[in-house]
């Protein structure tokens, strides 16, 4: 999978090098983590594209995910210049993420 992160320390390191990251914990037994993931694709390719997406499967990896206090999926987390700016958990709408996003999206990068 495109984005998909393998390591805590390459993760780290994006979450402090980037102005804007959004990474998206899932399973791929979990039936809305596979219908949310190219939801959430699309809306950042479409407008937020400023803003870095990363995939971490939990099951795979269960080591990053704890290490954010993730314990459900889908999970998303946002960074903003280095800090987490909001996270979302299992049910996730869309819109909401778009809305919450979008305001410090626009101080970040405009």
């Amino acid at each position: 999978m495109e984005n998909q992160i393998e390591s805590l320390a390459e993760l780290k390191n994006l979450a402090e090098t980037e102005k804007g990251l959004l990474i998206y914990f899932y399973s791929d037994r979990c039936a809305p983590c596979l219908s949310l993931r190219p939801k959430v694709a699309q809306m950042v390719a479409d407008d937020f594209e400023g803003l870095k997406l990363v995939f971490i499967n939990s099951e795979q990896k269960p080591e990053i995910p704890a290490h954010f206090g993730v314990f459900a999926n889908p999970s998303i987390i946002v960074f903003f210049e280095g800090k987490e700016f909001r996270r979302y958990s299992k049910y996730i709408s869309i819109s909401e993420l778009g809305g919450d996003i979008d305001r410090v999206y626009k101080m970040v990068f405009e």
